[in-house]
């Protein structure tokens, strides 16, 4: 797909369009280093792109989709020199230079990075969060498209289209929203061939005690949900229709017990089963609404959580429809396709986006408690856009020393 943006406006600063600040205090240098020594990556001579410098450039990258690979690291690059001065030293190196920092780089510190910072960042006082005393958070998946490239092919394999295939390949990731700030945490990747469900069996090791996980129909099945209740959370899925569930014990709220069992043969047996609770309801009056919506929790006590407020929970599962639009849309931009010519780089840039992503949304959090006021009602976009143009007020990227300016 042709880019009709390969440079920034001419005449602009990079304080006029990336905040060093954001990232640098989201994802600081001394845990970016750690990261860099356990795996291996750090550099142990000077280069023009030291590893430490490749890591925030590939998470600039994903605020600049548009603009070339030089653009946006001569941006950064701009950046340093002007908080450090011309001592610093650093250079704009050529395509094929970033190209070797980043494969140097890999994509493992990034995984590392992202798994060890993008956490839920809710507190008590953030509006929209909580429900009683359980953080929302909800399970779903979506597709990327990735360079047209022999190798992203191999490796991410293409959907098939009513002609053959999609113009692109494509990853498919699974992620959990918290809902209530749209951090998008605990994300998996890998080929569109592999299943959200079998994603979703390692991102579930990120849900805790005192999280309420919500999750659409597609990722019921026994193993998963014994899976997602061993982590401690609490879980409101949706369930399939044909999916047998006897009534042993009706409830005051119109609720009922039930048993889930591994195979259909314990079933018959009833052995190895466990207890759940099925909320079933209507929405009449509502376009396109189904027939009928069956869930199924662990909150067994209907005084806990009642059959009507569970049912009017599982419709905010859609707050991680609007993260993916944020990240894919707003974000990415419509239409863009992840630029990256191999595997290993496709996967650097992706969890680059995702630590974007999770910066923007951080910095929307704090601006949310200050104002006291709910994140859902600040605009994406426009933090998107002050992330770009606004002044450093952290600190740098040395570099080559670990010394922050402030």
């Amino acid at each position: 797909m042709a880019r009709t943006v390969a440079e920034l406006p001419s005449g602009t600063r990079l304080t006029d369009y990336i905040s060093l600040g954001v990232l640098t205090k989201t994802f600081p240098l001394t845990t970016i280093q750690e990261i860099l020594g356990r795996s291996g990556r750090a550099s142990f001579r000077q280069r023009d792109l030291p590893a430490h410098v490749v890591v925030y450039y590939v998470i600039a990258l994903a605020l600049f989709m548009q603009s070339s690979y030089r653009e946006v690291l001569r941006c950064l690059l701009e950046g340093i020199a002007w908080l450090l001065g011309p001592s610093a030293g650093v250079t704009v190196t050529g395509k094929s230079g970033i190209s070797q920092a980043r494969t140097r780089l890999g994509w493992e510190p990034l995984q590392q990075l992202h798994d060890e910072v993008v956490k839920p960042v809710a507190v008590a006082q953030t509006r929209g969060a909580w429900y009683r005393t359980w953080r929302l958070v909800s399970l779903d998946g979506s597709t990327l498209d990735v360079a047209d490239e022999a190798a992203n092919e191999r490796a991410f394999t293409r959907p098939s289209a009513s002609r053959g295939t999609s113009a692109f390949p494509q990853l498919r990731f699974v992620s959990v929203v918290e809902n209530g700030t749209h951090v998008l945490f605990g994300t998996q990747v890998g080929s569109y061939r592999t299943s959200e469900v079998v994603l979703a069996k390692a991102v579930v090791g990120v849900l805790s005690s005192g999280m309420l996980c919500l999750a659409d129909r597609l990722f019921y099945g026994f193993e998963l949900w014994a899976l997602a209740c061993a982590r401690g959370a609490d879980l409101l899925w949706r369930m399939k229709k044909n999916i047998r569930l006897p009534c042993d014990t009706r409830l005051p709220d119109g609720s009922y017990l039930s048993t889930i069992y591994p195979t259909p043969a314990d079933q018959r047996h009833r052995s190895h089963g466990v207890p759940v609770r099925v909320v079933e309801y209507r929405l009449d009056g509502v376009a396109d609404a189904d027939p009928l919506y069956r869930l199924l929790t662990t909150v067994l006590d209907p005084d806990a959580a009642p059959a009507d407020d569970l049912a009017a929970l599982y419709h905010e599962r859609g707050e991680i429809e609007t993260a993916l639009d944020e990240l894919k849309t707003h974000l990415r931009g419509a239409r863009i396709v992840l630029r990256s010519k191999t595997p290993d780089l496709v996967k650097q840039e992706f969890y680059g986006l995702m630590l974007a992503h999770f910066a923007i949304r951080g910095l929307m959090h704090e601006a949310a408690l200050k104002e006291a006021c709910d994140p859902d009602r600040l605009s994406f976009l426009h933090a998107v856009r002050v992330v770009r143009r606004k002044l450093v007020t952290f600190g740098s990227i040395p570099p080559s020393g670990p010394a922050q300016v402030p």
